[in-house]
């Protein structure tokens, strides 16, 4: 792959654990990012003041990708279908605002095809889609530990309940699109 011609999708939907795990499995993906972006605090944000939910930032993954490889669009139909865009401020047991579905565009191109997937979409779920669509501001790159989560702690109780069905979801919807 070459760097030139790679692209960067930011999305979060919920715990940044569940997401970058999802897209590590993803042919065309060069890396996954874990971070935090679209809140007000000065200066890079930790964990903990995340977790607070006073920093208004949301837990997010910056997915670079080959699009001659992934479209943008798949990657978005990867990340609708792999959590529930349904929830405001939730994903399961994680609720608050650091945790809501998002997409932020880092060009117009992209707002249009988030926009575009969502009506798309709308039709599938039985509530309404509330996931975010915001232009991306800063994005501030998690802590190390958070980095490769998954592949660190793949037997740790969070794992094993909360990411291995989402991975087992994604494997079942997507799986032409798995390494």
């Amino acid at each position: 792959m070459n760097n030139k011609s790679m692209e960067t999708a930011t999305v979060g939907g919920g715990c940044f654990w569940c997401t970058e795990a999802v897209f590590q499995e993803v042919k065309g993906i060069k890396e996954v990012v874990s971070g935090y972006t679209g809140g007000t605090a000065p200066g890079k944000p930790t964990y903990r003041e995340i977790c607070s939910g006073l920093t208004g930032h949301a837990e997010v993954v910056q997915v670079i990708f080959d699009p001659s490889v992934i479209s943008y669009d798949d990657i978005l139909l990867i990340f609708m279908t792999t959590h529930d865009p349904t929830t405001l401020n939730r994903q399961g047991a994680d609720a608050g605002t650091q945790y809501r579905s998002v997409i932020y565009y880092h060009n117009e191109v992209q707002e249009k095809k988030a926009r575009a997937i969502i009506n798309e979409l709308q039709n599938v779920y039985d509530k309404p889609i509330v996931t975010e669509i915001s232009p991306l501001g800063t994005f501030y790159e998690a802590e190390e530990y958070h980095q490769d989560y998954y592949k660190n702690n793949s037997e740790q109780g969070y794992c094993q309940v909360v990411i291995n069905p989402k991975l087992a979801k994604l494997r079942k919807l997507h799986a032409d699109k798995l390494l």
